[in-house]
């Protein structure tokens, strides 16, 4: 069942969304962009790649390397692991903002992410607030 993007305008007047689970549950959080237009299409960019292959780098035999888009796992400077989800063009469009202590972790969060975010709906009703 597919979540939804929810657009805010922070106090110092940049765009963000929060990415809810159905559970309501946020599973990724966005950057700050300068315009409502830009925070879209960082929605849009979000439900393209959703569904991403993942390049696990935590392994030591990890083969040959994933074209973009995909998700790459990592381990952070403080041996968590972590995921980044690079487009199709390797920039990074969402992080693990905290480390996870298990990879099956790390996992299930890419796993929210593709569950919620496919055929998500945008909700800016935030914004008439």
């Amino acid at each position: 069942m597919p979540g939804r993007f929810i657009i805010t305008k922070t106090p110092k007047g940049f765009y963000r969304f929060n990415l809810q689970a159905a559970n309501y549950q946020t599973v990724l959080t966005s950057q700050n962009y300068t315009t409502l237009a830009t925070c879209r299409e960082g929605c849009e960019t979000i439900k393209k790649n959703a569904e991403s292959p993942i390049e696990d780098q935590t392994l030591k035999n990890a083969g040959p390397k994933l074209k973009y888009p995909k998700y790459e796992v990592y381990f952070d400077n403080s041996g968590k692991y972590r995921y980044r989800l690079l487009a199709s063009n390797g920039q990074n469009i969402a992080i693990a903002e905290d480390g996870y202590a298990t990879k099956a972790g790390c996992l299930n969060g890419i796993e929210a992410i593709s569950r919620a975010a496919v055929g998500a709906d945008v909700d800016e009703s935030a914004l008439e607030k």
